[in-house]
């Protein structure tokens, strides 16, 4: 139809050869103007959804979590560089300052692409001291308005269920002193007491949390019937923050495959220099028992060097506690659910492009 209309056009013009060939010239260039418009509808499609995630969601976050192991890191840090956002960290360990190989601190995940990634909340504690949820939940807080007062779209991501829980409800929490009457009648007690002791806090409070994913050795415990103690015997001067709405991603791993990944990554850490890093951190003051305090790694990697236990216990122990570690982790996830936060899962096995463009539909149609 298009080049029958030329043709009339062409016959009716043809004693005018100047207004031809200017007709041919015009539907030359609109036709190539067409082509190209095409063939550039799909990067025009993608530029306007990354406007609108950057200007419609810029006060939302995208929260990626998962068990050890899972490969979540790498998603968010993927996920960032497409979006131009920016990652906070929610692992209770990667808070500390030279606890690098322990905690699976692995910054060149940060780099996409020759990129760097922003990154925070990770290296700002000095190593032996006990940085705390409260102290999280006000750092976490400062990153994220500096990071959507910038215009970015803030990641939230790590494998600490109970660090995101407390954002995304907003939990109320006040600092809790230490209370040396109660740590002396603590002292001594095993493990095994101590949590039967916090359950019964816990049913006393109605607390959700300080489960066994993060009281794995009795100077956890204690700190946490300690809070537990505190928020039963005192009327809340609680500092209510808010809660920010988040796409909450689950990296949902095969068990098998998440058990090989593990053993795996033990060994490789391991032959990094784990174990020199423990005892640097030992050389430089820090104290064995609180380097036991942060658990896994640090409390099984420690009692070897100080001679606690042989090598291979200490390897056959600490493999064994990540693998009940990451079960403790899903239980939490799973938990989560149950109290309400919409978690969507994608498979870890996916190709990497196919999870982020999965994540950018989810985001994009909310």
């Amino acid at each position: 139809m298009f080049f029958s209309l030329l043709a009339k056009i062409l016959k009716r013009w043809k004693t005018n050869e100047a207004c031809t060939t200017f007709l041919l010239f015009s539907m030359i260039v609109t036709i190539k103007f067409i082509i190209f418009a095409v063939a550039m509808r799909p990067y025009c499609f993608h530029g306007e959804r990354m406007r609108r995630i950057n200007t419609l969601h810029m006060q939302t976050m995208i929260t990626i979590l998962g068990p050890t192991a899972s490969g979540k890191t790498d998603l968010a840090a993927r996920l960032a560089h497409v979006i131009h956002g920016e990652i906070i960290s929610a692992d209770s360990r990667q808070v500390y300052r030279g606890m690098d190989i322990g905690t699976g601190k692995d910054l060149a995940d940060y780099v996409v692409d020759g990129e760097p990634v922003p990154y925070h909340l990770i290296d700002i504690a000095e190593p032996g001291t006990k940085y705390n949820l409260y102290q999280y939940q006000r750092d976490f807080h400062v990153a994220y308005d500096d990071i959507v007062g910038r215009g970015r779209v803030p990641v939230l991501c790590g494998g600490t269920g109970l660090y995101i829980e407390a954002v995304l409800k907003g939990y109320a929490l006040s600092p809790v002193p230490q209370n040396p009457e109660l740590r002396l009648r603590l002292e001594g007690k095993s493990l095994e007491e101590l949590t039967a002791m916090l359950v019964e806090l816990k049913q006393r409070t109605g607390s959700v949390m300080h489960n066994t994913t993060d009281v794995d050795s009795c100077q956890r415990a204690i700190r946490a019937i300690e809070i537990e103690t505190y928020n039963l015997d005192h009327a809340t001067e609680l500092r209510q923050m808010p809660p920010v709405p988040s796409l909450v991603i689950g990296v949902d791993i095969d068990r098998e495959q998440r058990r090989r990944k593990i053993t795996a990554r033990l060994r490789q850490r391991l032959d990094n220099g784990m174990v020199e890093e423990i005892r640097s951190l030992l050389d430089s003051g820090v104290k064995p028992d609180d380097l036991i305090y942060y658990g896994l790694e640090y409390k099984y990697v420690t009692e070897y060097v100080i001679g606690q236990l042989s090598y291979d216990e200490m390897f056959r122990q600490l493999e064994i506690a990540i693998h009940q570690f990451a079960k403790r982790q899903m239980t939490w996830f799973r938990g989560m659910e149950r109290r309400g936060t919409q978690i969507h899962w994608i498979s870890a096995s996916k190709p990497m492009d196919e999870k982020v463009n999965a994540i950018l539909n989810l985001f994009d149609g909310r």
